[in-house]
């Protein structure tokens, strides 16, 4: 028997006119590519995203195409988000800092149909454009008075587009199964697989993002996502935010520390979102010019582990808490927050911080689980690491056009590629990528754990750690390190701080100093190019 409930489709049409209609005069202000802060509200911004639509159809656009873009954190790309999701097309977001050979490779493999480019961008495009068959017409997100001269073929102004149509435009209803946005993962081998986004699971994702027990999202927050807009889809943030009326503050291309601050203050931010390298460069702006935080309470740190140094400067320093949350571009991609449980509600600060390390516990919709490398499943002890599995209603079946093969095992689990344990509590922490965890001996060292030590050495910037081959023990780690500004640390130095944590087995067999790590596209350390520049280093200290 079927219960007796409205058959209603799950689509994000409805989001932004929630938003309109309940939340019309929350803020959306943006750091604009010409210069100045735009302001507008969620109602205007549903006005403009039916107009879009509207421009769109004339162009020829139709349910199912792909629709390009190329921009940073702004309203305009917020209308591409809803306004072509809405009318049953594709919202696909590329990242500008890939190689002119995966740009290529994306947007022909993707057909895209129309392209949109912030100002930033038209040089790239251009350099590449007669590579793109698919691409129609470019679309540059700005106003006629902005308008480069370009070689483009086939260009038209954003503004013009808009300002040619008027609103009258009834989002259709459709399969909330139907596709609405399309990300490229970022391998490190083999060119980028393309992970499809449903409407279903983006409103599912949306819900679960605003639980409190997740990123807690609300119409009482002002949140400024740093996480780029072509990085997982802004890790959900825009639509959980439509959903709720929070307010958004959009960074636009001024990513440094200054120009963040400045945002975060002058707007009231009080919660915020990025990687980890970000917030290194916000956090040095803030310790060199002696600044403070008026209203930031919190920030959602992702992409890669947070280092304990990190956790402790924010807290005891600015009073900011930390939520470590995982999650990956198949993940849509929200898997874990670490947020604490009633039985936490007294623990040190302390004690905090490091709970805080783990990346938390899934979020309702995930199910998630560790095994060998037999596929036998691991106890949830907090000790025993084993190969992480998700799976859920936002966690993709399978990659764009069936690229890699078979994404899921015959119960519909996903293997992450991530190294995890699991404590009794459900609190997850990533030990390695199986591809980054260091056998030796017999014993596996967590290249994650070494590194978070290192950075908390005096004088450490940034570190990564690698396995590199010994005779003996079969890997051993290598840290490889950036120094502070005017810092003269020592290896000797590094290995004393490390082995007050570590036990003498994981201390590395020397530290290399280097002006800077190599880092990819979304912002995460490249050991694959660290493990091929140092395969057939040698120890200076045997």
């Amino acid at each position: 028997m079927l219960g007796l409930m409205q058959d209603r489709p799950l689509l994000i049409s409805q989001m932004i006119e929630h938003a309109a209609l309940n939340h019309a005069d929350a803020e959306i202000v943006s750091r604009s590519v010409e210069g100045p802060i735009h302001r507008y509200t969620y109602k205007d911004c549903a006005v403009r995203c039916r107009r879009l639509a509207n421009a769109l159809t004339k162009l020829g656009t139709e349910q199912g195409d792909t629709i390009g873009t190329l921009a940073w954190n702004g309203y305009r790309h917020l209308e591409l988000y809803f306004g072509v999701a809405s009318m049953g097309s594709i919202c696909h977001t590329l990242n500008p800092r890939l190689s002119q050979e995966q740009l290529v490779y994306i947007i022909n493999h993707a057909e895209d149909k129309f392209f949109f480019t912030d100002l930033t961008f038209v040089p790239l495009l251009e350099a590449v454009a007669d590579k793109l068959p698919t691409v129609k017409q470019f679309i540059i997100m700005t106003d006629r008075a902005h308008m480069p001269k370009t070689k483009l073929a086939n260009v038209l102004c954003y503004e013009e587009l808009l300002d040619a149509e008027n609103d009258d435009y009834k989002w259709p209803l459709f399969d909330e199964n139907t596709a609405c946005s399309l990300c490229y993962t970022s391998g490190t081998t083999g060119n980028p697989k393309g992970v499809l986004f449903s409407h279903r699971s983006t409103t599912l994702h949306s819900y679960a993002s605003c639980m409190p027990d997740a990123l807690g999202l609300s119409s009482m927050d002002v949140m400024l996502p740093v996480v780029p807009m072509f990085h997982a889809n802004a890790w959900g943030i825009p639509y959980a935010a439509a959903m709720c009326g929070t307010k958004l503050v959009m960074p636009g291309c001024a990513m440094d520390g200054e120009s963040i601050y400045e945002l975060m203050e002058s707007e009231k931010v009080n919660l915020s979102a990025g990687v980890p390298t970000v917030w290194m460069m916000l956090l040095g702006y803030l310790k060199q010019n002696n600044k403070t935080f008026s209203t930031m309470k919190a920030t959602i740190i992702g992409g890669s582990a947070v280092s304990r140094s990190m956790i402790e400067t924010f807290r005891n320093d600015y009073g900011v808490d930390v939520l470590h949350a995982w999650g990956m571009t198949e993940t849509s991609p929200l898997g874990t927050a670490c947020r604490m449980k009633f039985k936490h509600k007294n623990l040190s600060n302390d004690e905090l911080n490091s709970l805080n390390l783990k990346q938390g516990r899934a979020v309702y919709g995930v199910e998630m689980k560790i095994v060998d490398d037999k596929g036998e499943q691991l106890p949830w002890d907090g000790v025993k690491s084993g190969n992480l599995l998700v799976r859920g209603p936002w966690i993709c079946s399978g990659y764009f056009k069936d690229e890699g093969g078979q994404v899921v095992d015959a119960d519909g689990w996903m293997d992450t590629g991530d190294v995890a344990n699991i404590d009794p509590d459900g609190f997850m922490q990533i030990t390695d990528r199986s591809k980054d965890v260091i056998k030796s001996g017999g014993e596996w060292i967590s290249s994650i754990d070494v590194e978070n030590e290192a950075v908390g050495c005096k004088g450490i910037a940034e570190a990564a750690v690698i396995a590199i081959p010994d005779p003996k023990w079969d890997e051993r780690p290598l840290v490889i390190a950036v120094k502070e500004a005017g810092s003269d640390v020592t290896m000797e130095q590094v290995i004393a701080h490390l082995a007050k944590t570590l036990a003498k087995w994981q201390l590395p067999d020397d530290v290399i100093f280097v002006e800077e790590l190599p880092h990819g596209a979304t912002g995460k350390l490249q050991k694959n190019i660290l493990r091929e520049t140092y395969k057939d280093y040698k120890p200076s200290v045997p």
